[in-house]
């Protein structure tokens, strides 16, 4: 794996915008959606891929959030608080800028994957905060004439969200509890493995905790359709250069150490070694 020390310098040159905060919404305890208005950055938002945000001048590291949508010139993700950082971005009020590194990594390659046609149809598999960055994804599939069927899984009925924005624009929106308190009990993958055996669809994508990750790539193998993961892993630089967030590939039979920001945060499920 080589490195390229001047690429990351140039990519921090060029890749960082100031973008004001056009709203915050809290969407449930501890999680925002905020909506940032910059050109340049919408322009460059790609289902799938993450911004890297500065949380404020006394932190060094800043916080990779997944994009959730792009409209016109407005870029929106979704986070939770975690720590320090997003607890400074939730403090954040509209009129106010932040200091955004992106976007950046590979996302979903839907067409590259299958040839994506006005027929196609999709599945998209979500756990808790990976939920957010499959609408993108969904939203672009569906705008380029694809049809969406998507399983979104979280632990209990208050922790529910964004399940509106997913009605839009899908053909079916199943809701799973893992208490049972609110649509079917269970994981996402027990809807996702009557969906497969029916058949008739294209390619899941998913993200989401590595459990149901995991889960999820071996039911797609099952049943021989393809799927695409967005892997959830701590990072630092964001580039690809500190290799914080390394996880273990196969690809084309060669075994390595993929760097999730980089080369990834999407990956084909079958090149993950789980």
């Amino acid at each position: 794996m080589k490195i390229n020390i001047s690429y990351y310098i140039i990519t921090f040159m060029t890749d960082v915008h100031i973008c004001k905060i056009e709203s915050k919404i809290k969407l449930i305890d501890d999680v925002y959606l905020i909506t940032v208005d910059n050109e340049n950055l919408a322009e460059n938002a790609r289902p799938g891929r993450f911004l890297h945000i500065k949380c404020g001048s006394e932190r060094l590291l800043r916080r990779p959030i997944s994009i959730f949508n792009t409209e016109n010139s407005k870029t929106s993700f979704v986070f939770d608080i975690r720590g320090d950082g997003t607890r400074w971005l939730s403090e954040r009020i509209p009129g106010e800028s932040l200091d955004i590194l992106g976007s950046l990594g590979n996302g979903f390659d839907i067409c590259g994957l299958n040839k994506l046609n006005r027929d196609a149809k999709v599945i998209v598999v979500g756990g808790g905060l990976g939920i957010p960055p499959l609408f993108y994804a969904a939203n672009d599939i569906v705008s380029r004439g694809g049809r969406v069927t998507s399983i979104l899984g979280f632990r209990d009925k208050k922790k529910v969200m964004l399940e509106h924005f997913f009605a839009k624009i899908c053909d079916e929106v199943t809701i799973t509890t893992e208490d049972g308190s609110l649509g079917i009990l269970g994981l996402a993958t027990k809807p996702l493995e009557r969906l497969l055996i029916n058949g008739g669809f294209d390619t899941v994508l998913s993200c989401g905790p590595l459990p149901m990750l995991k889960s999820v790539a071996a039911l797609c193998a099952e049943h021989n359709t393809p799927c695409l993961v967005s892997l959830e892993e701590r990072m630092a630089c964001g580039v690809g250069a500190c290799l914080v967030c390394a996880c273990a590939t196969k690809i084309d039979g060669i075994q390595d150490m993929s760097r999730v920001c980089a080369d990834g945060p999407v990956f084909h499920a079958s090149d993950i070694i789980w």
